[in-house]
């Protein structure tokens, strides 16, 4: 059985990746914009490049879900942890710039960030710490079991 940490640490985690996902289909139209307004290359992909963006990063965040929660792994974790302090720095800076996008946008940004800074400290307990340093073969945790 995992430990309490590491299933806090997945429905937190999903959470964020769902808030995530709400935030941009909210702010599609000022995403679509900004990507015409860059103009070259950008420009003709449009859609297309947005699309495949955001399949991009839902494919890489499942990953790390998936070698964070069920397939433990310290590696994973601090690729997680790295990514997570990127984006905390990211949605900081983006109080400081007149051009980033203000109102839902804006929250649905910041208790995205502010799950998955929640979710990298769970990561950081003492029994998710055992789980994953001995990939779940003692302590808490039993990676072949799946819940």
């Amino acid at each position: 059985m995992r430990p309490q940490s590491i299933e806090l640490f997945e429905k937190v985690y999903l959470g964020a990746i769902g808030v995530g996902l709400v935030n941009t289909a909210l702010s599609w139209g000022a995403l679509a914009a900004s990507v015409q307004n860059a103009g070259g290359s950008a420009a003709a992909l449009g859609p297309r490049l947005m699309i495949g963006s955001i399949a991009i990063g839902l494919v890489i965040s499942l990953l790390l879900w998936f070698f964070i929660a069920r397939r433990p792994s310290n590696v994973a974790k601090w690729i997680y942890v790295v990514i997570t302090a990127i984006g905390v720095f990211g949605v900081l800076s983006s109080l400081a710039n007149p051009l980033a996008p203000r109102g839902v946008t804006m929250i649905g940004g910041f208790v995205a960030t502010g799950l998955q800074v929640f979710a990298a400290w769970l990561l950081f307990r003492p029994d998710a710490v055992a789980w994953l340093e001995s990939k779940g073969a003692d302590g808490p945790g039993d990676p072949s079991t799946f819940d």
